[in-house]
C-alpha cells in the first residue's frame, strides 16, 4: 500500500486535533518510497526503502507504466526484474506531496517536517515554491 495514504494522514491529523492544539502540529511528510516483492507474506516480506527518484528511474529502467491510485494520493507501479520476480513500488510524486500538504491550511496546523531530506527529490521544491513564499533567513 502507499507510503502515507492520505485518508490515514488525515485520520491521524483529526485525531492530534482532539489532544493538541492546531498551532502546535507540524505535519509530518515522506520523502521516500518502498520497493515491495510479490507475493507480499505478512510477517517475512521486506520491502527496500528508495527515493522518488530511484523510484522513477526503476519505472523507467522496466518500462513501467507509473499508476495514480486516486484514494490514497499516491503514485505506484508494478515491474518484474530480471531473475523474473515481481515487484511492486509506492512512492511520493509532486501530486501525493500537493495533496499532504494541503492539509496544513485545511486544519490549520503549523507547518510541515519532511522525514528524510536526504534523499533528492526536486519536484518537492517545486511544489513547495508554488504553495508559499519561501524566504532564506
Amino acid at each position: 500500500m502507499a507510503v502515507a495514504p492520505l485518508p490515514n494522514v488525515r485520520q491521524v491529523v483529526e485525531y492530534a486535533l482532539t489532544e493538541i492544539p492546531a498551532s502546535k502540529i507540524w505535519l509530518g511528510v515522506p520523502n521516500y518510497g518502498y520497493d515491495w516483492p510479490l507475493p507480499y507474506v505478512r510477517g517475512s516480506t521486506k520491502a527496500t526503502s528508495i527515493s522518488s527518484q530511484q523510484a522513477v528511474a526503476l519505472a523507467r529502467r522496466y518500462r513501467a507504466d507509473i499508476q495514480y491510485d486516486e484514494y490514497s494520493q499516491s503514485p505506484w507501479f508494478r515491474y518484474t526484474n530480471e531473475s523474473g520476480a515481481v515487484h511492486e513500488v509506492w512512492f511520493e510524486d509532486a501530486r501525493s506531496i500537493q495533496a499532504k500538504l494541503a492539509l496544513i491550511p485545511e486544519y490549520g496546523l503549523i507547518g510541515a517536517g519532511y522525514w528524510n531530506l536526504m534523499r533528492e527529490f526536486p519536484q518537492n521544491w517545486v511544489v513547495l515554491s508554488s504553495l508559499y513564499q519561501i524566504r532564506q533567513e
